[in-house]
């Protein structure tokens, strides 16, 4: 690697032009991701990416002027003093808000760039170049200012925002709903029908415990393997798959702890107490996120828990 302050006005040029193009593609592959859901944005960053070219032709064009037609491969990689952003292809996950913040960040280090790179030129004509795309950096340093007024007008903004939110609903708050409920719900029988058939409280945590990861495992590959999301919309299957799982887990594993507590009856009446507030944070997320009536909701979750929690006393005492 080379440091910054040692490179030729030939070599600034050649990072320069390799720059821009590994821009353009970063650009251009950010468009290509967002482009189904969020048709607004990818827009932007396909006009970004053509800026990006433009950027490049000049630069090229200068560089052949005054070096020759030969430019040699100069990444930002073989220069200390660049930071390592992850490679754009492997955030095809990432959010909407994260990849408009790294795009700024982008924007932000190549206006300082070439305000260090313009100030080490001796040619005129070079120095005013990089002068020129400093200036056109830092003027648009802001992505929403830059293009927002022409793509991500008020109703696009609304509709993006909207297929973030379903998209978090779908991949995230749905599966981990379904998970805490059947972790919740479905660990009663056996965590309730072994504490009343022992009388034990390590037995019965036991119980729980393997009821609770078993499920949480059981619920996390069935959800990764419905469907692979490219059809349905429902997202990337492992993060539904983990949601599903670990709210499995978690739903189940909440009443289980007490049974750590010696005392049977104690750890009992804190484990239905504690079954009572799972019951109703399950409710409310209904009635937040699956815009259900929250008394439904409560009522519809409330009888299903009864009925397994009775399963399990009348099985343990049978």
């Amino acid at each position: 690697m080379k440091p910054f302050s040692e490179l030729s006005e030939q070599e600034i040029l050649a990072l320069a032009i390799s720059s821009e193009d590994e821009d353009a593609r970063t650009y251009a592959t950010f468009a290509n991701m967002l482009m189904d859901k969020f048709p607004a944005s990818g827009k932007v960053f396909v006009e970004m990416a053509e800026e990006e070219h433009e950027h490049r032709r000049r630069l090229t064009d200068m560089y052949q002027k005054k070096f020759g037609d030969f430019i040699p491969l100069i990444r930002r990689s073989d220069v200390i003093g660049f930071v390592r952003h992850r490679p754009a292809w492997l955030m095809k996950h990432a959010s909407l808000e994260k990849i408009r913040d790294y795009s700024e960040i982008i924007e932000a280090e190549n206006y300082n760039f070439y305000r260090r790179a313009a100030k080490r030129a001796s040619d005129l004509a070079i120095k005013s170049l990089l002068n020129e795309l400093a200036l056109a950096e830092k003027g648009h340093s802001s992505l929403a200012d830059r293009l927002g007024d022409k793509h991500l007008t008020p109703d696009a903004r609304v509709e993006e925002e909207e297929a973030q939110r379903r998209l978090f609903l779908l991949q995230v708050i749905q599966p981990g709903l379904v998970g805490l409920m059947d972790g919740s719900v479905s660990t009663l029988a056996p965590l309730f029908a072994a504490a009343f058939a022992t009388h034990s409280t390590w037995e019965t945590f036991l119980v729980g415990m393997a009821a609770s990861i078993g499920a949480g495992i059981s619920m996390g590959f069935a959800e990764a393997l419905s469907d692979d999301g490219k059809l349905t919309g429902r997202g990337h299957p492992i993060i539904r798959g983990l949601a599903a799982g670990v709210m499995t887990a978690v739903g189940g594993l909440g009443h289980a702890l007490p049974y750590l507590i010696p005392d049977f009856w104690t750890a009992t009446i804190l484990a239905t107490i504690i079954v009572f507030v799972e019951l109703g944070v399950i409710s409310w997320i209904r009635y937040r996120y699956m815009d259900t009536p929250f008394m439904r909701a409560a009522f519809q979750v409330a009888v299903g828990g009864f009925l397994v929690f009775l399963a399990g006393i009348l099985i343990g005492n049978a």
